[in-house]
């Protein structure tokens, strides 16, 4: 709208600094590259803000959440507190509404985040075939990242989890540095950015190239699940009905395994969160934990992309459950785009049936 005007600060040119950390665009560079109405040093952010403390102006500011605690604190010595002292409306909280807006991609966004599940499908797809026993799991991670950076990725997307044998039980080990030996698993959580969109899969493969039969059973059940889950990934379905779901299907898949006995109904549920402690799903987009704020019981809508990663774990001194299990850790996680119809799985193309991934492995 006409009435509308956006004014970006930025620090003023600094040859000695730049020689150091590289250019800076400056007032007249930023306005040319940016787009804006205005642009101002850094240093007049007090007598900019000044002018907001008519109790005519609504700021938009999430004081509750620093990001920056420098210009935090600038901004309420210079307009909060004068704001509040007047009896004024301190701020209104922005960030609820950004991250609606983030919910729903855009054609353009929906592209970026189909590259990277793409990249970081194929970097899956190179780290299995490098995989052998006695590889670290450093080593692992190491593979995984130079096959983003090489598919054109930026960086990873998070610290990745690159978990072997009993250490796939921790849901965020990210120490990455022991050995996986032959006959373990491997539990691999990774994702890339993309021109700032990510990805996040996970795949558990047998560091051998073959699943053992209890690895195999309990495998098969996790994929089980998450095949049936994936399927509810449609408008009016919630992420918190999918997780219900989620439970209940573990549950009865460890009743089939005998690893829990004897439960019904609720207590089915119960005795599943043992072994799956966490959610099924979460938002994706610019982070991976994208638009945390929002609700987990609102119903699914067309543009979304959301996770959805079943899990089941066994510690090794868990001696409630039979020997053959005990040490296992499995997730599988898909990223998922929910549309009129059909839900499309963008990370379709990282292998994740057990005769895939034996066949890459060979």
């Amino acid at each position: 709208p006409a009435n509308h005007r956006a004014t970006l600060l930025v620090p003023e040119r600094n040859p000695d600094r730049e020689l150091w950390d590289g250019p800076r665009s400056g007032t007249d560079g930023a306005l040319q590259l940016t787009g804006v109405d205005k642009t101002l040093n850094i240093d007049d952010l007090g007598s900019f803000l000044a002018q907001f403390r008519s109790p005519d102006c609504t700021v938009w500011f999430d004081q509750h959440r620093p990001v920056h605690r420098a210009l935090h604190d600038k901004i309420h010595a210079t307009l909060i507190q004068p704001r509040t002292q007047h009896g004024k409306p301190a701020t209104q909280q922005v960030g609820r509404f950004v991250q609606q807006l983030r919910l729903i991609k855009s054609p353009s966004e929906l592209g970026l985040m189909e590259r990277a599940a793409d990249i970081a499908a194929q970097a899956f797809v190179e780290t299995m075939r490098f995989s052998f026993p006695g590889v670290s799991e450093a080593q692992l991670q190491g593979r995984l990242d130079f096959e983003c950076r090489m598919g054109g990725a930026d960086m990873l997307a998070y610290p990745p989890v690159v978990a072997g044998a009993n250490r796939a039980n921790t849901l965020h080990y990210i120490s990455n540095n022991q050995v996986i030996n032959s006959g373990e698993l491997v539990l691999v959580d990774a994702g890339c950015e993309y021109h700032g969109y990510v990805c996040d899969i996970t795949r558990t493969w047998p560091i051998s190239g073959r699943f053992t039969e209890p690895q195999r059973q309990l495998y098969e059940a996790v994929l089980s699940v998450q095949k049936t889950c994936l399927r509810l990934c449609r408008p009016e379905i919630s992420l918190d009905h999918i997780y219900t779901v989620m439970l209940t299907l573990i549950g009865e898949q460890l009743q089939q395994l005998g690893i829990i006995r004897d439960t019904q109904g609720y207590g089915l549920t119960q005795a599943a969160r043992k072994y799956c402690p966490h959610h099924i799903s979460h938002y994706l987009g610019m982070d991976v934990h994208d638009t945390p704020d929002m609700s987990r019981a609102s119903a699914l809508q067309p543009g979304m992309v959301v996770t959805v990663e079943p899990g089941i774990y066994i510690r090794e001194d868990d001696v409630s459950a039979p020997p053959e299990f005990r040490g296992i850790g499995i997730r599988v996680e898909d990223d998922v785009l929910i549309t009129e119809g059909d839900p499309e799985v963008l990370t379709r193309r990282c292998p994740k049936e057990v005769a895939e991934i034996e066949e890459l492995m060979a």
